[in-house]
């Protein structure tokens, strides 16, 4: 495979590294990780890899819940519609109807792992979200849904004898030879490991941190997208990243997400006048698309000059929304806002990136034995817009399928004993790449946030670029996530510069028309120059 930039952060020779093996590596701990590991034979060890604790990931953050067709009034053939629809011409239709079409048994299998989603009248409770057509979001514990599920895989995961979890470890670079993933070079403390492994499975999550303001948790630094590219895997559509209408915007408080279920029951969008708005921008008023949702409140906090609008719940009563919503409640008022008879003060900020390693529905990445699922790929569901609570949903159904191709496989396989990692960068800056976290994050909102154009994405590439140029050798774990902040945030500052329309996510104050040339993928990989492939 060729190389036309180094491929390794560290180089062995310069570090001791421990090795040692495993059957199968997944990195992540997330929905996507853990169900891939609860689907993978018991004969198997299985290596779990957390940047943190395990309880640290974007499933935590997801509030609203999980989309499955289950209801008498829904069809498997109407949510592959809503998904078409959102995703703005670039969703894989073929990937979205295998996907729905699991949507039932995925719940059913998230039941026998013990998952306590939350009943009506003795049947499961559903609600909806925005561009969903009827009610068909399972919700648990309110909007404790990311967590719950989160909790209860988790816990069937640390009966398993087979699966050992490495907490507080981080995943550097996936170590290949002739094209083949091998294993993953990782950092614990201040030693570094080499586990070599049979598969290796990236469930890594999304790249929320690249942004100033966003919903993610700090571990939400693209590190698998980035590992991934340096691999030589196919990167494709960096530049759709949703943008969630409703974050909570208080000063000195972080970006906590206010769940579009909250929208679905009722809330209504408010301008600093009091008056509500969205009516002037789409006929599905607060429940249109997010990122139609999102850009009608940039236009109004910026027609208005404000940094924030309003999310009215007053015509619900207490007991419903501590009981719907508890955690935004109990969030809400330690902040001083006593909802539902105080309006929710939100703001748009950074939630979901569609693109990302480009898989096939078995999961199957252009590196063999590579495997991808979860927020970490792009998968062809989502497109470019995702429709809510699609992502668990996606988890579930790839990493089911990964586990059935390394089930039937990993007999035929055998760890790699010799290793020998070259190719690495050569950092010659005087500055540290911890430092510069914050102004990554602030570039990339500033010029790669809501609205773009070619003027200010080409200065955030120079930028980035410039950024990149200075940087000195990585020795702490922030290093290595801000190295992986500027690589993704080049890739997707060119993704954006090269697509000359607004779709989905992406919007161009200079081109704010959709054109039917531009139904393709804009694609990434460090043998290529960009490149492009049509739907």
């Amino acid at each position: 495979m060729c190389q036309e930039m180094p491929r390794y952060l560290i180089n062995t020779k310069d570090a001791e590294i421990q090795v040692e093996t495993t059957d199968v590596i997944i990195i992540g701990a997330g929905l996507a990780g853990l169900y891939t590991a609860l689907r993978l034979n018991k004969n198997l060890s299985v290596t779990i890899i957390a940047k943190e604790s395990i309880s640290d990931s974007n499933t935590e953050q997801a509030q609203g819940g999980i989309a499955a067709a289950i209801c008498k009034d829904d069809s498997t053939e109407l949510h592959k519609k809503d998904t078409l629809s959102a995703g703005h011409g670039l969703c894989d239709e073929k990937i979205v109807e295998q996907v729905v079409e699991k949507g039932p048994e995925a719940i059913e299998a998230l039941l026998e792992f013990g998952v306590p989603f939350d009943t009506k009248e003795g049947e499961l409770a559903l609600t909806q979200e925005g561009a969903h057509s009827c009610r068909r979001v399972l919700h648990a514990s309110g909007d404790g849904t990311g967590r719950v599920i989160r909790e209860s895989l988790t816990a069937r995961v640390l009966e398993l004898e087979n699966v050992r979890v490495l907490e507080d470890t981080f995943a550097i670079d996936i170590y290949t030879q002739d094209n083949i993933s091998r294993g993953v070079l990782t950092k614990v403390g201040h030693r570094y490991k080499l586990i070599l492994a049979k598969y290796v499975v990236l469930a890594s999550g999304g790249a929320g941190q690249l942004y100033k303001n966003t919903t993610n948790p700090e571990v939400a630094t693209g590190d698998g997208i980035a590992m991934a590219y340096r691999a030589g895997v196919n990167i494709r559509d960096l530049e759709f990243i949703q943008f969630h209408p409703t974050a909570l915007a208080i000063d000195g408080a972080p970006r906590f997400l206010i769940s579009e279920a909250v929208r679905g029951e009722g809330a209504i969008l408010l301008n600093n006048s009091k008056e509500r708005f969205m009516e002037k921008y789409h006929e599905l008023l607060e429940l249109a698309p997010r990122d139609i949702v999102s850009r009608a409140m940039a236009e109004e906090m910026e027609r208005e000059v404000s940094e924030y609008l309003f999310l009215d719940l007053s015509h619900l009563t207490e007991e419903k929304v501590s009981k719907r919503f508890p955690t935004i409640y109990k969030t809400c008022h330690q902040y001083g806002i006593k909802i539902p008879t105080q309006p929710i003060p939100v703001a748009p900020a950074a939630h979901y990136i569609m693109g990302g390693i480009t898989v096939d529905i078995e999961g199957k990445t252009n590196v063999q034995r590579l495997l991808a699922c979860g927020e970490v790929t792009s998968s062809g569901l989502h497109g470019a817009n995702r429709l809510a609570s699609n992502s668990l949903l996606e988890a579930l159904v790839f990493g089911g399928n990964i586990a059935d191709v390394i089930n039937k496989n990993i007999n035929e396989v055998e760890i790699s004993s010799k290793f020998s990692i070259s190719e690495t960068f050569n950092f010659n800056g005087e500055t540290k790449p911890r430092e510069i976290k914050k102004k990554i994050s602030k570039l990339l909102w500033t010029y790669a946030g809501l609205k773009r154009s070619k003027e200010g994405l080409q200065i955030l590439i120079s930028k980035l670029e410039e950024l990149m140029e200075k940087i000195n050798v990585p020795t702490e774990i922030e290093d290595f996530e801000a190295i992986n902040m500027l690589q993704i945030g080049i890739l997707l500052a060119k993704g954006a510069l090269i697509r000359e329309e607004s779709r989905g996510g992406h919007y161009r104050s200079d081109f704010p028309q959709t054109f039917k040339k531009w139904k393709k993928n804009i694609n990434f990989n460090i043998c290529k120059e960009p490149w492009y492939t049509d739907i």
